[in-house]
Order: C-alpha cells, then structure tokens, then sequence
C-alpha cells in the first residue's frame, strides 16, 4: 500500500502545500530521531540519508541528534515532496528558497511552477498508459476470440 493509499501521504501532501508552516505542536521545539522516524514512518537510516544530502541539518548532544521544528517541516516537506514524485534536488530547490526573505512568495511562486509541470507530466503518462491499457485489451479481446473459434477456453 503506498502512503497514499493508507491516507499518510494525504497529509504529507497537504504539508507540502502549506510549505513550512506545517509545524509542530507548540510545546515541542526538539525532536530525537525516533520521534521523527515514529511521527513520519521512515527509518533513522532515511533521516541521516537526508541528513547527509543537506535537507535537514540536526543539532548533536554527544551522539544524540537533536532536530529542531525547521528540520521537522523540513522533513515532512521533502517527504510530502516524494509522495508525489519529486526528486530529492527538486524538493531542495524548492526548500532552499524559504529563507529568501521575500515572504516566502519566491519559494511559491517555484513550488506553484514545479506543481503545474508535474501534473502535465502525470497527465502525458496517464494519456500513454491509457493508450497502451486500451491497446492490449483490444490485443487480449482478439486473442480470446480466436481460441474461442478453436473452440478452447482461457484458464
């Protein structure tokens, strides 16, 4: 089932529209790395991966990492970027645009951009699966009728 089946993603999505004003509840300003990987259902391993790429930067206290509500908004915004096929770059491209100072409408003004040039793209691979779905159906119907003519069965 994929997160937007099991409805994870809907919520990830509806973050990735709201930027990073998706935030955290207002008594929390730190975040180890199993409330995160328990609140986002991803593995520590994920979160180092995209610790190492530069897309959340956690705070350290010995060993321990510490992710701040930026880095939290950070994640839920690179994973709502995900669930709906964007690229690791193309989420950073989106994400490094916060701090602008513009009031985020640069940052916007992108992910709006990004946002209409994925659903073109998904339109143009749904048109060419429909295509391809219709052609072997139509492909399938042929061959039921001709072993039906030989008077055999489809197992």
């Amino acid at each position: 089932m994929s997160e937007l089946e099991n409805g994870h993603g809907i919520r990830l999505v509806a973050d990735l529209a709201a930027g990073l004003e998706a935030g955290a509840p207002p008594e929390r300003d730190l975040f180890t790395i199993r409330d995160l990987t328990k609140e986002f259902a991803v593995s520590a391993r994920t979160l180092r991966f995209y610790e190492e790429k530069g897309l959340v930067d956690p705070g350290r206290r010995g060993e321990q990492r510490l992710y701040s509500r930026r880095d939290r908004a950070r994640l839920a915004y690179v994973l709502a970027g995900k669930a709906v096929g964007f690229s690791l770059e193309e989420v950073r491209e989106m994400l490094d645009l916060y701090n602008v100072g513009d009031g985020q409408a640069t940052q916007l003004k992108v992910a709006l951009k990004k946002f209409a040039e994925r659903i073109e793209r998904l339109k143009r691979q749904k048109a060419e699966i429909d295509h391809v779905i219709a052609e072997l159906t139509r492909a399938s119907a042929g061959m039921k009728a001709k072993l039906a003519a030989r008077g055999l069965t489809v197992d």
